[in-house]
């Protein structure tokens, strides 16, 4: 039996059919869902701060550095840790550029 590290997958947008929703290269979370997966489609958290299906195809996969990784994470909306008086809007955060 294998076990599947609890780590966050990020991915970067490259299309959008709405750009009020993605913006094209910005960093977006994505969370697990394997019958999304299967049909191609990725649950991401996008600029509204929601979860939801987008195409797979509109995305291609990052990694980065630990350091950063631990970063983004804690920027997301489903982090428990992070508790304040309003609810957290997730924000899609720029990749700097060289």
């Amino acid at each position: 039996m294998t076990t599947q590290k609890n780590t966050s997958k990020f991915v970067i947008c490259i299309q959008t059919d709405d750009p009020d929703v993605l913006t094209p290269r910005m960093v977006y979370e994505v969370l697990p869902d394997v019958d999304a997966e299967k049909s191609d489609y990725l649950r991401v958290v996008d600029n509204e701060g929601e979860d939801y299906l987008y195409p797979a195809s509109y995305f291609v996969p990052v990694s980065f550095p630990a350091g950063v990784q631990k970063t983004l994470s804690t920027l997301s909306l489903f982090n428990p840790k992070q508790q304040t008086k309003y609810p957290i809007r997730a924000k899609s955060h720029r990749v700097a550029e060289d």
